[in-house]
C-alpha cells in the first residue's frame, strides 16, 4: 500500500470515528448512556478492521437516533436481554477475534475427544 493510500486510510477512519462519536454526544442522555455501554462491548468482541467497525458504529447511533427521534425506549431497542441483542447486532459484522478464538477451541476440543475413543472407567 503506498504512503498516499495508508494516510488517506487512517484519516478517513479517524474521521469517521469523530463523526460518530459526535453523534452519540448528541443522543439524549438514556439513549446515549446505551449506546457507551454498547459500545464497549462492541469494541471487546466485534470485527476488527476499521472498517467494518466504523460501519457497525455508525449503524448502531444510526438505530439510537431514530429510535430517539420515534420516542422508542431504550428497553424497547435492546429488549430485556441486552447480550443477546448485542450478539444479534455483532452477527451483521465480520467476525472478530474472540469468534476465531471460540470456533478454534470448539475445533481443538472436537479433534480431542475424536481421538479419544470409548472410555471404560472414570478417574
Amino acid at each position: 500500500m503506498s504512503i498516499s493510500k495508508l494516510t488517506s486510510k487512517v484519516i478517513g477512519d479517524k474521521r469517521r470515528w469523530r463523526q460518530y462519536k459526535a453523534r452519540s454526544r448528541e443522543l439524549p442522555p438514556s439513549y446515549r448512556t446505551a449506546v457507551e455501554g454498547l459500545e464497549r462491548y462492541l469494541m471487546v468482541f466485534g470485527p476488527t478492521d476499521a472498517d467494518s467497525v466504523s460501519s457497525m458504529f455508525e449503524d448502531l447511533v444510526e438505530l439510537f437516533e431514530q429510535s430517539a427521534a420515534d420516542g422508542t425506549p431504550v428497553r424497547a431497542i435492546v429488549g430485556e436481554d441486552p447480550l443477546e441483542f448485542a450478539e444479534a447486532f455483532l452477527r451483521n459484522y465480520p467476525e472478530g477475534w474472540t469468534g476465531k478464538e471460540r470456533r478454534r477451541l470448539v475445533k481443538a476440543i472436537d479433534r480431542a475427544a475424536a481421538g479419544e475413543g470409548p472410555t471404560t472407567g472414570a478417574v
